[in-house]
């Protein structure tokens, strides 16, 4: 039987209807899957199947300490997603290279239990976020769950492990130098302090502050810089991004954060004021493009997705509210440096996941 959606005018195509039907079958799939991961990085499967190999339900259980009856269902899960491969006649389950490397390689760029801790973090919280929607409020970094916090630090810091003292403090001209001459960086919105330490660890010389204004990460930073045994370098310090004392650093560097503040215009002009005038500001901003179509593809979408629920719920819990959005793409990003008192402003290294500025007074 042919129908015709009134608003648009055009008759429904049942092959189409099924196809997308099915389609988002695979997507509930998907959804549950992001917990299933989350059960199997901290329940140990993962890491199991990468010292053990190929194991049947029970050797699995066996193995993690954990209940026959989940680890069957689990495996069996993952099987069909593709994320294990399973041989039937010895009715084992192996985990291929690849994901091996994925779910057990926490120093590899493609490691990815974070992204999907903070992804099951913020659906927990999509609740509080639906009634701000209808009120127009916002929730603030803080008041989410510790998954969203941690789960972040482990997303990102394998990518900043990867790219950042090789790759984008050298794209910025001049600042490797400063810093292995003893130059000063201010770290804002450092969170658990990842970028800070690594960067500390690299130019023993130089001295940080960095800078959150949420206390509870702040106090995770310190205790992870006296575990790298760099804390004589670093100072933590519980502030926004606005409110940040000093003056005369070298670098300041701000890591995925620009577009979580109420008032990012308001924090570039702060950080110009903590520049040197031949300083430089190293942003690291997620991927993506100036056109909103630009933006339609796998990790724009997932981006969407965290700004819909995370990101920009946490810029209207600030003053201003400006809400860029986890998108901004670079062209929004300028406007906003260029208002706070900056003049030059390039695009210097991109990764599939980030894109970085390197913007001067």
């Amino acid at each position: 039987m042919t129908q015709t959606q009134s608003g648009t005018g055009r008759e429904v195509d049942h092959d189409k209807l099924m196809s997308f039907v099915f389609r988002a079958v695979e997507e509930v799939g998907s959804a549950l899957n992001a917990a299933l991961v989350v059960m199997g990085d901290q329940l140990g499967y993962y890491r199991a199947l990468a010292e053990h190999g190929p194991s049947t339900a029970r050797e699995l259980a066996t193995h993690t300490d954990t209940d026959e009856h989940y680890t069957r269902e689990w495996l069996n899960c993952q099987a069909a997603g593709s994320y294990l491969e399973y041989d039937a006649e010895t009715e084992r389950y192996m985990l291929p290279p690849e994901q091996m490397v994925a779910f057990t390689d926490a120093s590899s760029p493609a490691y990815l239990p974070g992204l999907f801790q903070i992804a099951h973090g913020t659906i927990r919280d999509a609740p509080r976020i639906m009634a701000a929607a209808r009120a127009g409020d916002g929730m603030g970094w803080h008041e989410h769950n510790a998954d969203v916090h941690v789960g972040c630090e482990r997303f990102f810091a394998p990518s900043y492990q990867a790219h950042l003292v090789n790759e984008w403090l050298p794209a910025c001209e001049g600042v490797p130098e400063k810093l292995s001459a003893g130059g000063r960086v201010a770290d804002v919105g450092c969170g658990h302090g990842a970028s800070t330490i690594l960067m500390a660890q690299a130019f023993p010389e130089a001295r940080f502050v960095g800078s959150d204004y949420h206390q509870a990460s702040i106090e995770t930073a310190r205790e992870r810089a006296a575990e790298a045994g760099v804390e004589g370098q670093i100072e933590f310090i519980a502030e926004p991004a606005q409110t940040v004392d000093g003056e005369g650093f070298d670098l300041a560097t701000t890591f995925d954060c620009l577009h979580d503040m109420g008032d990012p215009v308001g924090a570039a002009r702060h950080i110009r004021g903590l520049l040197k005038d031949d300083g430089t500001w190293m942003i690291v901003e997620p991927a993506a493009g100036d056109q909103v179509q630009d933006n339609f593809n796998p990790v724009g979408r997932a981006y969407y997705g965290f700004s819909t629920l995370l990101c920009t719920p946490t810029s209207l819990a600030q003053d201003v509210g400006l809400a860029l959005g986890t998108q901004a793409g670079p062209a929004r990003i300028k406007d906003v440096v260029m208002a706070g008192g900056f003049t030059r402003f390039d695009l210097v290294a991109q990764t599939p996941f980030n894109n970085v500025f390197a913007v001067r007074p």
